[in-house]
């Protein structure tokens, strides 16, 4: 079955018991057992409860893995991963993450005893020089946030094969629908599904999926032993998102593309982030590995300040912390997704203080351009705010 068709007839599509054509929430703690010798599948909800297990299948079953996994939230789906590894193990991070994951492995996995190196994961021979004795693992953002930077995940997969490295992937951008990275090579592969998997702006919840069985195993032990699951009722506003994901995408993935064509034109903006576009960098690695180039782009104005005063200007975009919803976003992040990250960290990874990231909504395309250029024109044009600053600081 093709995409459309497997993720609304998948193990999400209907309960086997009742024939209800929505998995029911199994609102329930702990499950009776008619027998002590034959304990039947579910005990106590912690280690496993109806409704997260049709959810965790049916994401298994997309990303073409053997073991899904459903937790509390990204972050919790990203920092139970990084339990599989031990005091003393060395981790290879592509220098292009979520400032939240750059907040766990500095400030929290770092005091664990388990060190990382950030390297510019799109420069694949960075990312074997980085490998140590230690070592045991590679993390992946491709496309990354906020910047869009593209890594080569079959040729990094073949690298960390030849090392045995376990190689996971946060495909939150693109989703399932667009990226696999398991069929790539890749060993775990994580979503943030509060962003597009749920997709309308109601639930926090994060996903892994392992490529093997035995990977599977230890990870279930993790998710049991520290018990950041997602609980049912998320679950079941998870897979109800699920089944619109390709509509959604299609429609949103549309849009980008054609405000990033038309950002590109715009006097007021200095530099547009999207993989879709001919000129950026990734672009054909992008194409040969992915099926698509998603809703999110980023965009450069030049300041804070003519951030600022776009973010004041704007009408429907909602400037918030997030993406992948229905309704169009603006993130500023400077302050929102990377506020965690240091300034100078910030600067080295091209996370200036003029830059915006939009992530695309099911709006009509021509009123959002509409909006941003009524914001835009009203930008003084970049070369005379260039000199504005250039001066002020010959004043200094």
């Amino acid at each position: 079955m093709n995409f459309a068709t497997r993720v609304l007839h998948g193990t999400s599509c209907f309960d086997p018991v009742t024939g209800a054509s929505s998995v029911p929430i199994y609102q329930a703690s702990t499950f009776h057992q008619a027998d002590l010798d034959c304990p039947g599948t579910f005990d106590y909800a912690r280690s496993g409860n109806p409704t997260r297990q049709a959810l965790e299948d049916a994401i298994a079953g997309l990303e073409g893995g053997e073991r899904g996994f459903a937790f509390a939230s990204g972050m919790a789906a990203i920092s139970s991963v990084f339990m599989l590894f031990s005091a003393g193990d060395h981790v290879i991070v592509a220098e292009d993450v979520y400032g939240g994951t750059f907040r766990f492995l500095t400030k929290v996995l770092s005091r664990m005893g388990i060190t990382v190196t950030f390297v510019d994961a799109t420069q694949t021979k960075e990312v074997r020089a980085a490998i140590k004795t230690t070592t045991k693992g590679i993390y992946l953002e491709t496309p990354s946030n906020p910047t869009l930077k593209v890594t080569d995940l079959a040729t990094v997969c073949r690298i960390g094969k030849e090392h045995d490295l376990l190689v996971i992937v946060d495909n939150t951008f693109l989703t399932p629908y667009y990226q696999r990275p398991l069929e790539l090579g890749a060993d775990i592969v994580i979503h943030s599904a509060t962003k597009f998997i749920g997709g309308h702006s109601d639930v926090v919840a994060g996903l892994a999926v392992t490529r093997d069985a035995a990977l599977g195993e230890q990870l279930y032990f993790i998710q049991n032993g520290m018990g950041a699951i997602l609980g049912v009722q998320d679950c079941w506003l998870v897979m109800r998102g699920l089944k619109t994901l390709k509509a959604r995408l299609d429609v949103s993935t549309r849009t980008a593309d054609k405000i990033a064509n038309w950002l590109e034109a715009h006097p007021a903006v200095s530099r547009v982030y999207y993989t879709g576009l001919a000129k950026h960098p990734g672009h054909v690695t992008q194409e040969a590995q992915a099926s698509g180039h998603g809703a999110v782009l980023s965009f450069d104005v030049g300041s804070r300040e003519r951030a600022k005063a776009l973010f004041d200007r704007v009408k429907l975009p909602i400037v918030a912390v997030s993406l992948g919803a229905v309704e169009t976003i603006l993130s500023y992040p400077a302050t929102m997704s990377h506020a965690s990250m240091p300034a100078a960290e910030r600067e080295v990874r091209g996370i200036t203080d003029g830059l915006i990231r939009l992530s695309a909504g099911l709006e009509d395309v021509d009123d959002l351009i509409q909006d941003l250029q009524q914001a835009l024109d009203a930008l003084p044009p970049l070369e005379v705010a260039f000199q504005q600053t250039k001066e002020a600081f010959s004043r200094v």
